[in-house]
Protein backbone atom coordinates (compact mmCIF):
# COMPACT_ATOMS: atom_id res chain seq x y z
CA UNK A 1 0.00 0.00 0.00
CA UNK A 2 2.82 2.43 0.88
CA UNK A 3 4.49 1.71 -2.46
CA UNK A 4 1.31 2.53 -4.38
CA UNK A 5 0.83 5.75 -2.40
CA UNK A 6 4.46 6.78 -2.97
CA UNK A 7 4.14 6.07 -6.70
CA UNK A 8 0.94 8.10 -6.94
CA UNK A 9 2.54 11.01 -5.10
CA UNK A 10 5.60 10.91 -7.36
CA UNK A 11 3.45 10.84 -10.49
CA UNK A 12 1.32 13.68 -9.16
CA UNK A 13 4.42 15.79 -8.53
CA UNK A 14 5.78 15.02 -11.99
CA UNK A 15 2.53 16.02 -13.66
CA UNK A 16 2.34 19.22 -11.60
CA UNK A 17 5.89 20.10 -12.60
CA UNK A 18 5.16 19.38 -16.27
CA UNK A 19 2.06 21.61 -16.13
CA UNK A 20 4.23 24.55 -15.08
CA UNK A 21 5.89 24.44 -18.47
CA UNK A 22 9.50 23.89 -19.37
CA UNK A 23 12.14 25.63 -17.32
CA UNK A 24 14.39 27.75 -19.51
CA UNK A 25 17.89 26.31 -19.64
CA UNK A 26 20.48 28.02 -17.47
CA UNK A 27 23.51 29.45 -19.21
CA UNK A 28 26.72 27.43 -19.15
CA UNK A 29 28.29 27.74 -15.72
CA UNK A 30 31.33 29.98 -15.65
CA UNK A 31 34.12 29.93 -13.10
CA UNK A 32 36.33 32.69 -11.84
CA UNK A 33 39.25 33.52 -14.17
CA UNK A 34 41.99 31.95 -12.04
CA UNK A 35 42.59 30.49 -8.59
CA UNK A 36 45.67 30.88 -6.39
CA UNK A 37 45.51 27.45 -4.76
CA UNK A 38 48.06 28.14 -1.98
CA UNK A 39 46.07 31.25 -1.02
CA UNK A 40 42.84 29.19 -1.00
CA UNK A 41 44.26 26.78 1.61
CA UNK A 42 43.03 27.01 5.18
CA UNK A 43 39.65 26.88 6.89
CA UNK A 44 36.36 27.72 5.18
CA UNK A 45 33.06 27.78 7.09
CA UNK A 46 29.90 26.68 5.32
CA UNK A 47 27.43 29.57 5.27
CA UNK A 48 24.79 27.98 3.03
CA UNK A 49 24.36 25.04 0.67
CA UNK A 50 21.96 23.20 -1.54
CA UNK A 51 20.89 20.29 0.68
CA UNK A 52 22.43 17.00 -0.46
CA UNK A 53 22.41 13.35 0.55
CA UNK A 54 25.96 13.15 1.85
CA UNK A 55 25.43 16.00 4.34
CA UNK A 56 21.95 15.01 5.47
CA UNK A 57 23.11 14.23 9.03
CA UNK A 58 24.93 17.56 9.39
CA UNK A 59 22.99 20.05 11.50
CA UNK A 60 25.61 22.70 12.36
CA UNK A 61 29.22 23.81 12.45
CA UNK A 62 30.14 22.60 8.97
CA UNK A 63 33.58 23.57 7.75
CA UNK A 64 36.32 22.45 5.40
CA UNK A 65 40.06 22.61 5.98
CA UNK A 66 42.34 22.51 2.93
CA UNK A 67 46.09 21.94 3.20
CA UNK A 68 48.93 21.18 0.81
CA UNK A 69 50.70 18.00 1.83
CA UNK A 70 54.48 17.39 1.55
CA UNK A 71 53.90 15.44 -1.69
CA UNK A 72 52.12 18.48 -3.20
CA UNK A 73 48.63 16.98 -3.04
CA UNK A 74 45.78 18.83 -1.35
CA UNK A 75 44.13 17.24 1.68
CA UNK A 76 40.50 18.10 2.42
CA UNK A 77 39.07 17.60 5.90
CA UNK A 78 35.33 18.24 6.17
CA UNK A 79 33.66 18.44 9.57
CA UNK A 80 30.10 18.93 10.75
CA UNK A 81 28.11 18.52 13.93
CA UNK A 82 25.39 15.87 13.91
CA UNK A 83 22.12 16.03 15.85
CA UNK A 84 23.59 13.92 18.67
CA UNK A 85 26.39 16.49 19.12
CA UNK A 86 29.09 14.30 17.62
CA UNK A 87 31.43 15.81 15.03
CA UNK A 88 31.47 13.88 11.77
CA UNK A 89 34.81 14.04 9.92
CA UNK A 90 35.51 13.08 6.32
CA UNK A 91 39.05 13.17 4.92
CA UNK A 92 39.58 13.45 1.19
CA UNK A 93 41.83 14.81 -1.49
CA UNK A 94 41.59 17.51 -4.13
CA UNK A 95 43.39 18.02 -7.41
CA UNK A 96 43.41 20.83 -9.89
CA UNK A 97 42.07 20.21 -13.38
CA UNK A 98 44.08 22.08 -15.98
CA UNK A 99 46.90 24.52 -15.37
CA UNK A 100 48.20 25.78 -12.01
CA UNK A 101 45.72 28.68 -11.95
CA UNK A 102 42.64 26.67 -12.93
CA UNK A 103 39.56 27.32 -10.76
CA UNK A 104 38.33 23.83 -11.60
CA UNK A 105 39.20 21.15 -9.10
CA UNK A 106 38.07 17.63 -8.38
CA UNK A 107 37.62 16.14 -4.91
CA UNK A 108 37.29 12.59 -3.67
CA UNK A 109 36.45 11.06 -0.34
CA UNK A 110 36.82 7.45 -1.52
CA UNK A 111 39.96 5.57 -0.46
CA UNK A 112 43.16 6.53 -2.31
CA UNK A 113 43.44 3.09 -3.91
CA UNK A 114 40.21 3.87 -5.82
CA UNK A 115 41.48 7.21 -7.16
CA UNK A 116 42.10 5.73 -10.63
CA UNK A 117 38.31 5.44 -11.11
CA UNK A 118 36.98 8.70 -12.59
CA UNK A 119 33.58 8.30 -10.89
CA UNK A 120 35.07 8.74 -7.39
CA UNK A 121 36.10 12.30 -8.25
CA UNK A 122 33.52 15.09 -8.03
CA UNK A 123 33.73 18.48 -9.73
CA UNK A 124 34.55 21.39 -7.43
CA UNK A 125 34.38 24.61 -9.43
CA UNK A 126 35.11 27.96 -7.84
CA UNK A 127 32.44 30.12 -9.46
CA UNK A 128 32.68 33.26 -7.32
CA UNK A 129 35.46 34.49 -5.05
CA UNK A 130 36.09 37.92 -3.61
CA UNK A 131 39.54 39.45 -4.20
CA UNK A 132 40.47 39.05 -0.52
CA UNK A 133 39.74 35.28 -0.61
CA UNK A 134 37.17 35.63 2.18
CA UNK A 135 33.87 34.57 0.57
CA UNK A 136 33.48 31.91 -2.10
CA UNK A 137 30.79 30.01 -4.00
CA UNK A 138 31.55 26.50 -5.22
CA UNK A 139 29.45 24.38 -7.57
CA UNK A 140 29.72 22.05 -10.54
CA UNK A 141 28.58 22.16 -14.18
CA UNK A 142 25.02 20.89 -13.62
CA UNK A 143 24.31 23.22 -10.66
CA UNK A 144 23.03 20.27 -8.63
CA UNK A 145 25.35 21.25 -5.78
CA UNK A 146 26.17 24.67 -4.39
CA UNK A 147 28.12 25.80 -1.34
CA UNK A 148 28.75 29.28 0.00
CA UNK A 149 31.84 29.31 2.20
CA UNK A 150 33.55 31.99 4.25
CA UNK A 151 36.79 32.38 6.18
CA UNK A 152 34.65 33.38 9.16
CA UNK A 153 31.60 31.69 10.67
CA UNK A 154 29.50 34.82 10.08
CA UNK A 155 29.27 36.93 6.90
CA UNK A 156 28.40 40.58 6.50
CA UNK A 157 24.83 40.73 5.14
CA UNK A 158 25.78 43.15 2.33
CA UNK A 159 28.55 40.84 1.07
CA UNK A 160 26.24 37.81 1.26
CA UNK A 161 23.40 39.59 -0.55
CA UNK A 162 25.77 40.73 -3.30
CA UNK A 163 27.00 37.15 -3.73
CA UNK A 164 23.41 35.88 -3.92
CA UNK A 165 22.67 38.40 -6.68
CA UNK A 166 25.67 37.13 -8.67
CA UNK A 167 24.55 33.51 -8.13
CA UNK A 168 21.03 34.32 -9.34
CA UNK A 169 22.56 35.89 -12.46
CA UNK A 170 24.42 32.60 -13.02
CA UNK A 171 21.12 30.70 -13.00
CA UNK A 172 21.05 29.36 -9.43
CA UNK A 173 17.72 28.87 -7.65
CA UNK A 174 18.25 30.80 -4.43
CA UNK A 175 15.11 29.26 -2.89
CA UNK A 176 17.01 25.97 -2.66
CA UNK A 177 19.76 27.45 -0.46
CA UNK A 178 19.72 26.33 3.16
CA UNK A 179 21.61 28.38 5.72
CA UNK A 180 24.11 26.53 7.89
CA UNK A 181 24.05 27.09 11.63
CA UNK A 182 27.45 27.99 13.03
CA UNK A 183 28.14 28.11 16.78
CA UNK A 184 29.48 31.36 18.16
Amino acid sequence: MNTILATLLALSAAFAHAAEGPTPPAPNLTTIASLDVPRYMGTWYEIAKYPNSFQKKCVADTRADYSVQPDGKVQVVNRCRQADGEMKVAVGAARQVGDTHSPKLEVRFAPAWLSFIPAVWGDYWVIDLDPAYQLVAVSEPTREYLWVLSRTAKVEPAAYDALLARLAAKGFDLKRLALTKQSD
